[in-house]
């Protein structure tokens, strides 16, 4: 079974099957902020959306990131990358530039996480 979560025609903001939880590309809300307050604001959206899912960044297996401007955005993602990954528990990482659907958008953030063993049974369906 494939749980969808807040499904559009196009896409879905995340995917459930057996036990993975497979998130869409989260961007940021305010196209207009720095580099680490988008980014501040796309891991917030991650954050909640992992826990809707049964899970969270303790449990992520990758992340691919991409930027619209390496050169300039690199540092002040990590920054705030590293203050919100588990030091202990880092998972498998890509980051790429790449141009963005909005101009104003410096990073986009999608993910692959397990759930956790007690949420496996009790995570959201909608179908």
């Amino acid at each position: 079974m494939i749980d969808y979560i807040d499904p559009e025609p196009r896409y879905s903001d995340a995917t459930i099957a057996n036990g993975f939880v497979f998130l869409g590309g989260q961007v940021p809300e305010d196209a207009t902020a720095s580099i680490q307050e988008q980014t501040r604001s796309v891991l917030a959206q991650i954050d909640a959306l992992l826990e809707r899912c049964g899970s969270d960044k303790r449990h992520i297996l990758e992340a691919t990131i991409y930027l619209a401007d390496m050169a300039a955005d690199y540092d002040g993602m990590n920054a705030v990358w590293d203050a919100w990954t588990c030091p202990e528990r880092p998972p498998a990482r890509a980051c790429v530039q790449a141009p963005l659907a909005n101009p104003g958008w410096k990073v986009e953030i999608k993910l692959t996480a397990l759930q956790r063993p007690s949420a496996a049974d009790s995570a959201p369906s909608a179908r």
